[in-house]
């Protein structure tokens, strides 16, 4: 008997889940995802689903992982600093596609070069200048390379990387490696991000790998692209930004498995995101304008998902100003004080019962923070540092930490970076005061809303009369802003044009009567006309509401806590290759593909080589990936003009892709 294994690495909880075959989920178990070592959660969470079934780990023929780690990255603003290198642009083609706002100050250098729309070199690549800046940049991880028209002839990029390769031995992004697309501010973007995601996902697939080792499971690790196919450990390490989305699309994935539903809104609430994407034929709708993630929309082939700063682990915020005093949920995840006191019960209860004693409630009450890790040549400002050393490895109250506005803005900045951690009241803990949720402190929870529910709105009235008044708001809350999600997406995706319509619509006066079924003497009905399949642990606590507020049907399918880690292990390989063929004069034809442009006197043979050279290639990188049995599907479209009576060839673009499941081992 024969086994497969699926992993997925979430802001909360590592999920593990063994299936016989691609047939049944045999076993499957969850742990608490331990960000200051990542290997310990998933070791634990594939130990507790081995154990279940007391399953050999030497039938475990294949291993694969999903993680929403680097998608949370970019929503909270996390990741290493990198540097930028622009060849053959201008200053302001960085204001292009949020370029500054990705770089958040990072070091960048804009330098001579670059090719033409043909693919010939416009200008030489000033490399003196260039050594130079990379010996005089100091604190960065990895460096991003975009060069103008490197698509067309990547020779700029490659020589800039040997260069960074040579002075630094840090690793290189070249955006032609990452899309096949022109935009160069927006493959910019998405070569920076790449960068700051390198170490992240270099080290969670270490930790993966030895863990799967060490507990004598023989199997080759796969990770989950952004589509939801498979690719190999190694192309995760060179290329993780493809990684972004992961889980959410093996969440659809393992929702259709799941179902058996061909036309579905998935909607996942994890700890720190909630993602939402439309299943279309059966399979995952792919956003056609490039993965969108937080406030970056990057030129990564991925599932059309739509993500909201929106969890069980979000914060739970109360506006300033106005008179409703109203709350709102995110979009930054925190550890939920429930959590935060089975990690260190004394000091927490012993806190919150000192704060409830104080007849003066505090804006901090209820809120903690700890140091987590410290990296290697850390660069802070000296505020910054000055407020890092206040921060403890224990959860120490946020009050002993910010004595003023800008000590606040220096502990947003070390959570940012990754290297402290706030805890909060969140969502979650609303679900323990109200008997929903038992895996953590319930007493903790009942404590922090007790002192969340003192503050007062700007209308002077207490928030609540009660924690668990505080709990029903908070989850009524949850409701409200999931379904404004929801409803966010399906108006983006519906065939009528709303512009830049969708977000204003969702909240829009008469979408909320409609949704209520409004009668008078206007009748307005509105709903979602597809069913609602809802993943994640917390989905059966809150979806039934949202179904009854958006009038739709809401499937709960067993196994929806852990649909990502199902989804993980049961996709496909699949490697897709892009080329183009241009016309830079009538009857010259070039074809662009990995190097400098290949020219043909002829339409015919251009079109065969490049086909059979982007099917070699495809194939062979789904063979390096694992797998086996590979068919190949080949897309043509060729753009012609009518001038003067005549067809004349414009440009070609083809696109080849090889799939195949994952080759397993043989125990």
């Amino acid at each position: 008997m024969s086994f497969i294994l699926g992993v997925d690495t979430g802001g909360t909880y590592t999920d593990a889940v063994i299936l016989e075959g691609e047939e049944r989920v045999v076993s499957f178990s969850k742990a608490l995802t331990t960000r200051s070592d990542l290997s310990l959660g998933i070791a634990s969470a594939i130990e507790k689903a081995v154990e279940q079934e007391n399953i050999d780990p030497e039938k475990i023929s294949l291993v694969s992982l999903s993680t929403t780690l680097a998608t949370n990255a970019l929503v909270e603003g996390q990741g290493d600093r990198v540097a930028l290198v622009m060849i053959g642009f201008k200053d302001s083609d960085l204001e292009k596609h949020s370029i500054f706002d990705a770089l958040s100050g990072d070091p960048f250098l804009v330098a001579d070069g670059g090719h033409n729309y043909a693919g010939f070199e416009k200008n030489p690549l000033d490399k003196n200048k260039l050594a130079n800046w990379v010996s005089a940049v100091k604190g960065v991880s990895a460096y991003a390379i975009c060069s103008q028209f490197a698509v067309r002839n990547p020779e700029h990029e490659l020589e800039a990387a040997e260069i960074i390769r040579r002075l630094t031995n840090k690793p290189v992004s070249l955006s032609h490696q990452l899309s096949a697309k022109l935009n160069g501010p927006k493959r910019a973007l998405t070569a920076i991000l790449n960068a700051r995601l390198i170490a992240l996902i270099d080290l969670l697939i270490i930790k993966a790998e030895h863990v799967i080792k060490s507990l004598g499971i023989l199997a080759p690790l796969m990770v989950v692209r952004g589509d939801g196919a498979l690719i190999s450990a190694e192309q995760a390490r060179e290329k993780p930004i493809e990684t972004i989305l992961s889980g959410p699309a093996a969440s659809i994935v393992g929702a259709r498995w799941l179902t058996d539903e061909k036309e579905a809104i998935v909607s996942d609430i994890g700890g720190t995101t909630t993602d939402i994407a439309v299943l279309k034929g059966g399979k995952p709708a792919i956003d056609p304008k490039g993965a969108s993630v937080g406030p970056y929309r990057t030129m990564v082939e991925a599932v059309a998902m739509y993500t909201f700063g929106l969890g069980g682990d979000s914060e739970v915020n109360l506006k300033i100003g106005g008179l409703n005093g109203d709350i709102f949920l995110g979009p930054k995840r925190v550890i939920p004080v429930s959590l935060a006191a089975t990690i260190e019960p004394d000091l927490i209860h012993q806190i919150l019962d000192s704060q409830l004693k104080s007849e003066t409630p505090n804006d901090f009450d209820a809120r903690f923070i700890r140091r987590i890790k410290a990296f290697t040549g850390l660069v802070l400002s000296e505020r910054d540092d000055k407020v890092y050393k206040r921060i403890d490895e224990q959860f120490s109250p946020m009050s002993d930490v910010i004595k003023s506005r800008l000590d606040l803005q220096s502990v947003l900045k070390l959570v940012a970076i990754g290297v402290a951690q706030i805890s909060a009241v969140t969502p979650s803990d609303a679900s323990h005061v109200l008997g929903k949720s038992s895996a953590w402190d319930r007493e903790a929870a009942i404590k922090a809303l007790d002192l969340f529910a003192r503050r007062r709105g700007g209308s002077g009235e207490l928030l609540a009369g009660s924690p668990s008044q505080m709990a029903q708001r908070i989850v009524f809350q949850l409701t409200e802003q999931t379904s404004c999600s929801i409803l966010e997406m399906a108006f983006s995706e519906e065939k009528i044009d709303f512009g830049n319509m969708p977000g204003v619509l969702a909240q829009h006066p008469l979408t909320r009567i409609g949704l209520e079924g409004h009668r008078d003497l206007i009748k307005i009905d509105v709903g979602i006309n597809k069913k609602v399949i809802g993943l994640g642990a917390s989905a059966p606590t809150y979806y039934p509401a949202v179904g009854d507020k958006l009038n739709c049907e809401v499937i709960l399918p067993e196994y929806a806590g852990v649909a990502n880690a199902i989804g993980a292990v049961v996709g496909k390989i699949v490697m897709r290759e892009t080329g183009v063929i241009s016309s830079p004069s009538e009857g010259k034809y070039l074809a662009h593909l990995d190097g400098k442009p290949i020219n043909f006197n002829n339409e015919a043979e251009a079109l065969q080589v490049l086909e059979e050279k982007l099917t070699e290639k495809s194939i062979k990188k789904a063979k390096e990936a694992g797998a086996e049995n590979v068919t190949v599907n080949i897309d043509r479209e060729v753009k012609t003009a009518n001038i003067e009576n005549r067809t004349v060839f414009v440009e070609a673009n083809i696109l080849v892709e090889a799939s195949g499941r994952p080759r397993i081992s043989k125990s």
